[in-house]
């Protein structure tokens, strides 16, 4: 910037001149760029290769020299100007940022300067995927240089520096310093929870376990269950207690509570000497293995199914598996926010490239680990605002730290993964779509065609998920030949699924016509409010078989119980 300054003041006024001095330059630029036309070569008397740039440049141009327009405005009016509107941005919603005209001009600018980067990115002349992937980094970029990010960009932390005599950047620094140990942001304040006492505390035993998963049966709460159990498959991205969080957040407990006896895997975080697993080692050392358990525990030839998120992408598989070997150990299957068809997977699928897995699959291929906090990254930086910068603001700059949040503590508790089973199922879901072709994929040596898995089927979906965007949910009822009932809940990937009927919020849509598109499905559902909770158990009993007395004690003579649940797996950080 070519002047320093201790006073903020000041230091405010030289950025302010040195982005107007910047904007002064691109607006030169495009007016050369456009007055530099070749004349009478315009994108309507001239077809070719070069007519989209030459339109989007003249388009570029324009937005250039809006944007100038829009600076010099600000700039002639810094000082001595009414105050602007409230911000619909919450990042902005205090009152100095409208109030005290400096930090005002800086937040219309920064606005302002985003809009034009967002502009230019949809008059580029690149394809729909290449606009994605450069959508995405923009707004990485975007989110990033927010000035509620610096602090003396940022009103809030500087008057709360004032007022509490720089304590508040003395308890940041403890903050920051915390978290580099940690190695992640705090999104949680984590002292609130302990694994295995106000989360993942549900009542069982561990009644098997290999070096891949342990099977956790939990104790019945009611005198009689249900014939056939339940056996949910969680993701392997994250510990299994998603499903079993603090008591008003319980669905194993509620699945329990309704009459269920619950069997649940628990991966295991995969380490370096695991790290040659395969997909195929997850569908028959995981999935198969804990249906035969169950299966062997409580007697009966059949068990019902239930996956959450990738979780449910391996039950699918696994079920077409067993179709294709003519062997049926399911009665019904429920998939929680679920992709079977990856046609649309939304920005996560869009940054997915053939250039990108074969990266992966030179170095992880053969065998290694994928990071679990590599993965939880960029779930986050799809929603890097939120759940990146804000934590940023709120802890480094004004020493608050994070509130308790279980949802987020959970999510902070990563797994790792074994690179040739990952390297799979990136290149056969986000990369090739391969699941949904009959025939294509071959899973533990046989052709998998999921249209052969004939079972009633419960599939939910959110409808604000970012990553399992719900239409694209819907596409399994076309893919899944038997008797399907599609339910879509309100919020999000992980808020809309785990939403107890006790705490009587939010709503959901069921009843609608599967045979229309999603749209079309939605038009003809009914919307009740309340957890959809309810619906799902009333659907699951018919397949549940009659009543029996309830299983005690846990496990039987040939898997005896190994030690209480929550068990060792979920207990190893990544």
């Amino acid at each position: 910037m070519g002047r320093e300054s201790n006073d903020p003041a000041q230091f405010l006024n030289n950025l302010f001149e040195s982005w107007q001095d910047l904007m002064r330059q691109f607006a030169q630029m495009g007016a050369s760029g456009t007055a530099n036309a070749a004349p009478g070569r315009t994108a309507e008397t001239k077809a070719g290769p070069g007519a989209d740039f030459i339109a989007a440049s003249r388009k570029l141009a324009e937005l250039q020299q809006g944007y100038f327009k829009q600076m010099t405005d600000y700039m002639t009016q810094t000082f001595g100007v009414a105050a602007s509107a409230p911000s619909e941005d919450k990042r902005f919603s205090a009152e100095a940022w409208a109030s005290d005209p400096r930090f005002d001009v800086l937040k219309r600018t920064y606005i302002s300067y985003s809009d034009f980067l967002k502009n230019a990115v949809e008059t580029s002349p690149m394809d729909d995927k290449g606009k994605v992937q450069l959508r995405f980094a923009i707004s990485q970029f975007i989110d990033a240089m927010s000035p509620t990010n610096f602090l003396a960009t940022n009103p809030e932390a500087l008057q709360l520096a004032q007022e509490t005599g720089g304590q508040s950047l003395v308890e940041g620094m403890n903050l920051y310093f915390q978290d580099l140990a940690k190695g992640r942001i705090s999104m949680s304040d984590e002292s609130a929870f302990e694994v295995g006492r106000n989360v993942a505390a549900t009542e069982g035993e561990v009644v098997f376990e290999n070096d891949l998963i342990q099977l956790i049966q939990y104790t019945p709460k009611t005198a009689q269950v249900y014939e056939r159990p339940l056996v949910m498959i969680p993701p392997c991205i994250n510990k299994f207690y998603i499903l079993d969080l603090q008591q008003e957040n319980l669905f194993v407990r509620y699945a329990v509570e309704q009459g269920h006896t619950v069997f649940l895997v628990s991966w295991r975080s995969i380490t370096p000497e695991l790290g040659h697993l395969t997909w195929d080692d997850y569908i028959t050392t995981g999935v198969i293995k804990a249906l035969d358990v169950a299966r062997e525990i409580t007697g009966v030839k059949k068990v019902n199914t239930l996956g959450f998120c990738v979780g449910g992408t391996l039950l699918s598989s696994t079920l077409a598996v067993l179709a294709a070997k003519a062997k049926q150990k399911a009665a019904s299957m429920t998939l929680f926010t679920t992709l079977l068809d990856f046609t649309d997977t939304g920005e996560l699928g869009n940054l997915v490239s053939e250039e990108s897995v074969k990266a992966r699959e030179a170095t992880l291929g053969r065998g290694g680990v994928l990071e679990g906090k590599e993965l939880a990254l960029v779930f986050s930086m799809l929603r890097s605002s939120d759940l990146i910068w804000q934590y940023v603001a709120n802890s480094y700059l004004k020493g608050k730290s994070a509130p308790a949040f279980d949802m987020l503590y959970w999510n902070a508790d990563s797994a790792n993964l074994p690179g040739p089973m990952y390297c799979w199922y990136i290149r056969n879901t986000y990369l090739e779509n391969n699941l949904k072709k009959p025939g294509k994929t071959i899973q533990c040596g046989v052709p998998v065609d999921l249209g052969k898995i004939n079972l009633p089927a419960f599939l939910y979906a959110s409808r604000d998920d970012h990553i399992v965007p719900w239409v694209s949910a819907y596409a399994a009822t076309q893919l899944l030949t038997g008797d399907n009932v599609f339910a879509l809940g309100a919020s999000g990937h992980i808020a809309g699924v785990i939403n107890a009927p006790a705490k009587k919020k939010r709503n959901y849509w069921i009843g609608g016509k599967l045979d229309r598109e999603a749209a079309g499905w939605l038009e003809t559902a009914q919307t009740i409010p309340g957890s959809w909770w309810t619906a799902w158990s009333e659907w699951l009993a018919p397949d549940a078989g009659g009543k029996v007395p309830a299983r005690t004690p846990l496990g039987n003579e040939k898997y005896r119980p190994i030690e209480p649940a929550l068990g060792r797996y979920v207990r190893q950080k990544a």
